[in-house]
């Protein structure tokens, strides 16, 4: 007998790609029948394939995203002080305020990006009461811009005012800098809409007593080395966006000694001290920078299609692409977070996906690294090997794996960098985010935390805008 009437002596495994009616009628005549859940890449929109077909075999295209992953990888982000925005954030004025995610106007923010604005315009004086607030919120005398288009980053409504100090992250690789502001800690604050007495206190404490101590230490230490605290806390058991433990301990490490000897008064030293050590989230407001100033470095790359950034303001998810100019956003509307919400609220309590942290994503480290973070899962829910999935997973859209930021759990495998938006597509695997979700009215604050993915939307009208940019006609020129 050959083996093809061999074959049909074998118990067989049937499978079925598409229409699921199939699957059905085969098991009624008694058959096992596998579903595989497919559809056409692109939605069979001809256009598109064709221009995906056209750039996922290009050469140049191949070239230039291991250039701008290179530049990414081989940055060396340093924190090198802390300062009040106005004077060192790039273009910021005293009519200015910063926000994350894409460009948005008053009218359209979200409540808790609202509460914030008004929080911020308080903190400065420029507003008595919630009512002038809004009132100068509204008049066109404000003017709002993402944080990303001044070489800033900012979580959930992310608002940098002009007093507010900022981490100056260096990439001293590249020369260029990146700005944050200081992680306030949990419950009512800013950065989820608050505006109570007790949220401008703080704001002002960290202006007039915090920021003069921590600069004077970073000043005494010749910088703090941030991509070092980030590959030893990714070993440690962080994934450096929602789960930042062992990170704020080693720096709390690095930075103490040099807080102790700033010559500042005691009291205001301890109090400094003991605000970095009451905050497992400090380190985010650097591990955000640190991302932020090494994807900036390789914006530009003429024919890249690898993913500089990913922002939401709460209402819509913009992502940015090497290849396609540094302040070009390609949005649609934001997704809601699914994952666990604290005791007391529920899904329509959500706002829609928010801030800027999903920088740490854009880097490869955040929910790209879950798998050596098992913890983050009590947190933002699922299981360790959900979180094992995500990570694996996400090596079939990026360019390379960073080997700065290996993983134990994977066999040290370097983390999947270079977010490629011809991958995202051809595959049709999302890039994965783990982040809070913050209630819709302002001042509530955070009411859980769970993965969210970018709109496909975002990635389709890159590809469409890449096709318009480096057409056949451009081939070359």
């Amino acid at each position: 007998m050959n083996r093809t009437n061999e074959l049909f002596q074998e118990q067989l495994t049937i499978l079925n790609v598409g229409a699921p009616n199939f699957r059905e009628d085969l098991k009624l005549q008694g058959q096992q029948v596998t579903q595989i859940k497919w559809q056409p890449p692109m939605d069979g929109d001809q256009e598109l394939l064709e221009l995906l077909d056209r750039y996922s075999f290009d050469d140049e295209v191949a070239e230039a995203n291991r250039k701008a992953v290179d530049i990414v990888m081989s940055a060396s982000p340093v924190l090198t002080g802390i300062e009040p925005a106005y004077k060192v954030v790039p273009g910021m004025t005293k009519d200015t305020i910063l926000h994350s995610g894409p460009p948005i106007t008053w009218d359209r923010m979200c409540g808790t990006m609202q509460g914030a604005v008004i929080g911020a315009l308080l903190y400065e004086g420029r507003a008595a009461d919630e009512g002038e607030a809004r009132q100068l919120a509204a008049s066109g005398r404000i003017t709002f811009s993402p944080c990303h288009e001044h070489s800033a980053v900012g979580p959930m409504a992310g608002i940098i005012s002009p007093s507010m100090p900022v981490h100056i992250v260096e990439n001293r690789t590249n020369g260029n800098r990146a700005y944050c502001s200081v992680n306030e800690g949990l419950g009512k604050v800013l950065r989820f809409g608050a505006f109570s007495d007790s949220v401008l206190e703080r704001l002002g404490w960290i202006e007039k007593e915090f920021a003069p101590v921590l600069n004077k230490a970073i000043g005494m230490a010749g910088g703090v080395d941030l991509k070092l605290i980030t590959a030893q806390a990714v070993q440690m058991g962080d994934e450096c966006h929602n789960r930042n433990k062992a990170a704020t301990s080693l720096f709390f490490k690095e930075i103490t000694p040099f807080m102790v000897q700033s010559g500042y008064p005691m009291p205001q030293v301890l109090r400094a001290i003991d605000f970095i050590r009451s905050n497992d989230h400090y380190f985010l407001n650097l591990s955000m920078p640190a991302c932020k100033s090494a994807l900036d470095a390789a914006c530009g790359v003429e024919r890249s299609t690898v993913v500089t950034a990913m922002a939401r303001n709460g209402v819509e998810f913009g992502i940015k692409v090497s290849g396609l100019g540094k302040d070009r956003w390609f949005t649609a509307p934001a997704n809601f977070v699914e994952g666990l919400l604290f005791p007391g609220y529920g899904p329509e309590d959500a706002n829609p996906d928010l801030g800027d942290s999903a920088i740490t994503e854009t880097m490869g480290i955040g929910g790209f690294a879950m798998g050596a973070s098992p913890a983050i899962t009590q947190f933002v829910g699922g299981t360790v090997s959900d979180a094992i999935n995500y990570t694996r997973s996400m090596y079939s859209i990026t360019t390379a794996e960073n080997n700065n930021y290996s993983l134990p759990p994977l066999d040290f495998k370097g983390t999947a960098t270079g977010i490629d938006i011809l991958k995202v597509l051809e595959t049709g695997i999302i890039p994965v985010i783990n982040t809070g979700i913050a209630h819709k009215v302002p001042g509530i604050g955070q009411i859980g935390a769970g993965i969210v993915h970018p709109p496909r939307a975002c990635f389709v009208k890159a590809l469409e805008a890449f096709g318009q940019c480096y057409g056949d006609g451009n081939k070359g020129e």
